[in-house]
């Protein structure tokens, strides 16, 4: 796991919470910034990845 990766995450997880109390509170800007934070999140996650598989591929 590297950087990317736990980053990636976090940023899904704050996002997740933001979307939540967005909607619970019916602040829409909230809670379009938590999806906007998940979807950074799961991007980040993935560049994360590819760098982990292509660190795989290069010890072969």
């Amino acid at each position: 796991m590297n950087k990317d990766q736990v980053d990636g995450v976090g940023k899904q997880v704050k996002g997740a919470v933001k979307d939540a109390v967005g909607g619970l509170t019916g602040n829409n800007k909230m809670q379009a910034e938590g999806k906007v934070d998940k979807a950074t999140g799961k991007v980040q996650q993935k560049v994360g990845d590819a760098k982990e598989s292509v660190r795989d591929a290069l010890k072969r």
